[in-house]
């Protein structure tokens, strides 16, 4: 049986651009998971009554608020662009290394974008 090296540092990995979308998606992906009860609380609060929906909005008028929320819609659109470059790889489109590693660059570019299209009209 051969030994072969293992190096567990990764930082001195170079992952392909590929992996970091793939994993910014899961990462997405298991953040907007675990926000799902506090929006749940959010449409309940703010269903419940006029004040609550009233005072809903005064809480969303502090920056730290419109950060979150920021936080959470760039979570929301990432996993969504990724699942749609999946879906379009589920009907063979950019399924090769070169389409991969275009369609990877593609959700980044097309993400950054929005997101920080998303960023200018939420502040």
């Amino acid at each position: 049986m051969k030994r072969r090296p293992i190096n567990l540092n990764f930082f001195t990995i170079r992952f392909p651009v590929t992996a970091w979308v793939s994993v910014a998606h899961r990462l997405s992906g298991g953040f907007l998971f675990l926000m799902i009860p506090g929006l749940l609380w959010i449409l309940q609060e703010s269903l419940a009554s006029k004040t609550r929906f009233q005072s809903l909005g005064m809480f969303f008028s502090h920056p730290v608020a419109v950060i979150g929320l920021w936080l959470l819609l760039a979570a929301l659109f990432y996993h969504w662009v990724v699942g749609l470059r999946h879906l379009l790889m589920d009907i063979h489109i950019g399924e090769s290394k070169i389409g991969g590693r275009i369609g990877a660059w593609l959700v980044i570019c097309i993400s950054l974008g929005f997101i920080l299209l998303l960023g200018y009209k939420l502040w």
